[in-house]
C-alpha cells in the first residue's frame, strides 16, 4: 500500500512542476492535457493528476470540461491586459500600505531580494536569459516590495496573478527593466510610495507593450 505522505509529497511536487511548465510554456496554452502521458512524466497516479489539475483549474492556469477533459488555459491579449489591470490594483494598493508599514526588517528584505534580482539582471547582459530563474527573483522583489502590506490574503492573491502574468513576460526587456527595478527600490528606501506607484504602472505597461510589439500572442 502506497505511503499516504509519499502520495502527498509526489502530489505536491507534481503540482508545482505541472504548474511551472505551464507558467513557462512547456506545456502550451490551449494544450490538451492527456492523462496517460502525464502519469509518466510527472510520476504521478491519475487520481493525482485529477486532484492537481483541479487546483489548477481553481487557479485559472487550466481549464476543466465535463467531457473534454483538462487543457492548458490559453492566451490572449484581453487577458494579458486584464491580468496587468488586476495586478496594478492589487500591487498599488499593497505598495501604500506596505510602504506605510515599513520597518528596518522590511527594507533588509527588499534590499536583499533587489540585490540578487540585480546579479541576475547583469548576468543575464553577459551570458543568456534563464526565465526560470529571472522569473524566481523577479518575483521575490516584487513581493518584498508588498511583504509588508498586512493581508496575507492580498500577498497570496497577488502570488497567483503575478504568475498568471509572467506567462506573457518569458522575453526579457533589457535596461528599462533595470532601470524600473532600481528605481522602485530607491522609492521603497525613501518611503515614496505615489512614486513607486507610478513607475510600477509604468513597469507593467511597458512590458504589456513589449509582449504585443514582439508577436507573442495574435
Amino acid at each position: 500500500m502506497e505511503n499516504p505522505q509519499t502520495a502527498v509529497s509526489a502530489g505536491e511536487s507534481g503540482y508545482h512542476r505541472i504548474r511551472s511548465d505551464i507558467i513557462f510554456g512547456v506545456l502550451m496554452p490551449s494544450e490538451r492535457l492527456r492523462l496517460d502521458s502525464m502519469k509518466n512524466d510527472y510520476g504521478v497516479s491519475i487520481s493525482t493528476l485529477r486532484e492537481i489539475l483541479n487546483r489548477l483549474a481553481s487557479e485559472g492556469f487550466v481549464v476543466a470540461e465535463m467531457q473534454r477533459g483538462f487543457e492548458v488555459a490559453p492566451v490572449s491579449i484581453q487577458n494579458l491586459r486584464e491580468l496587468a489591470q488586476l495586478r496594478i490594483l492589487l500591487e498599488q494598493h499593497a505598495l501604500a500600505q506596505s510602504f506605510l508599514a515599513g520597518d528596518v526588517e522590511w527594507e533588509g528584505r527588499v534590499v536583499s531580494a533587489h540585490h540578487k534580482l540585480a546579479a541576475t539582471e547583469r548576468l543575464i547582459h553577459s551570458t543568456h536569459d534563464v526565465p526560470e530563474i529571472r522569473k524566481r527573483y523577479d518575483g521575490e522583489f516584487h513581493q518584498a516590495l508588498i511583504s509588508n502590506c498586512g493581508s496575507r490574503e492580498l500577498l497570496n492573491t497577488h502570488a497567483i496573478v503575478f504568475d498568471k502574468y509572467f506567462r506573457y513576460a518569458l522575453q526579457y526587456r533589457g535596461n528599462a527593466t533595470v532601470k524600473q527595478h532600481q528605481a522602485l527600490l530607491e522609492s521603497a528606501l525613501a518611503r515614496d510610495a505615489e512614486k513607486a506607484k507610478a513607475i510600477l504602472v509604468e513597469h507593467i505597461n511597458d512590458c504589456v507593450a513589449h509582449a504585443l510589439s514582439i508577436g507573442a500572442l495574435r
